[in-house]
């Protein structure tokens, strides 16, 4: 697809995106609470049973295995990362992201090292929903996708448009789509996306816990800790300490 087609795609979702988050009186309200509650639940038990078992069992790998696993994954992501700075008009990000990808999937041998941030190149996470965010446009109605988690309009929309436009790597692998003659499989997609999840889960394994205990309502505290989460990530504020926590919207 040209740039031009994306660029086209890109302005009308700004703009219907703004006419529908301008319609609502209040940003980020719940439209489908009880719903969402269930599928809340629902996600939980999932967690329960079967990615906290697993995410365990990960944490017991050797040290440089986990650490492989994890910047081999954020090199992966960063694929999505450079079409949303450019699309932010954030071409230093961009570069360095680039740079940050060619170098540690060479030298890194396929991300599995990172030597790029010891060359001092950036490489912050963006997707969609924070480049609309960056572009003004309110989250809109929030509510709770089934395994994926929170979201909300803006963010949902974001996420399908990276998936099926943007992210380079859901084109070759889930879309079995050749760019420049690489080649991939559904298989690929899922195994990297479980290794995000996983590797995620168990950094945050102490986080989860300590939001568990604490929390009288623990749908409404995951709610505020994500718009908080997105909030800061558009915003760029987001620190080291924040960034433990991941991406929350993976």
């Amino acid at each position: 697809m040209g740039i031009k087609k994306i660029q086209t795609i890109f302005y009308i979702i700004v703009i219907n995106l703004f006419l529908i988050s301008s319609a609502n009186a209040q940003a980020e309200k719940e439209c489908f609470e009880k719903v969402s509650r269930g599928i809340f639940k629902f996600n939980q038990g999932f967690d329960k049973i079967i990615l906290k078992p697993v995410a365990k069992a990960y944490n017991k790998l050797p040290e440089p295995v986990r650490n492989g696993t994890g910047n081999f994954t954020s090199n992966i992501a960063t694929l999505l990362s450079i079409p949303n700075h450019l699309l932010q008009g954030e071409f230093r990000l961009a570069s360095h992201a680039t740079g940050s990808f060619v170098i540690n999937t060479t030298i890194g041998v396929l991300g599995l090292g990172n030597p790029a941030a010891a060359l001092g190149l950036e490489n912050q996470k963006e997707d969609l929903g924070q480049t609309l965010g960056a572009y003004g446009v309110d989250g809109g109605c929030y509510f709770v996708l089934p395994i994926l988690g929170p979201t909300t309009v803006r963010d949902s929309v974001g996420m399908v448009v990276d998936n099926n436009y943007l992210d380079a790597f859901a084109r070759v692998t889930w879309h079995e789509r050749e760019i420049s003659d690489l080649s991939g499989s559904k298989i690929d997609y899922v195994g990297v996306k479980a290794a995000t999840a996983v590797d995620f889960r168990g950094d945050n394994m102490l986080n989860f816990e300590s939001l568990e205990k604490n929390s009288i309502d623990l749908y409404a505290a995951t709610k505020s800790l994500y718009l908080q989460d997105r909030s800061k990530k558009i915003k760029n504020t987001s620190s080291s300490d924040d960034d433990a926590w991941g991406d929350l919207d993976k």
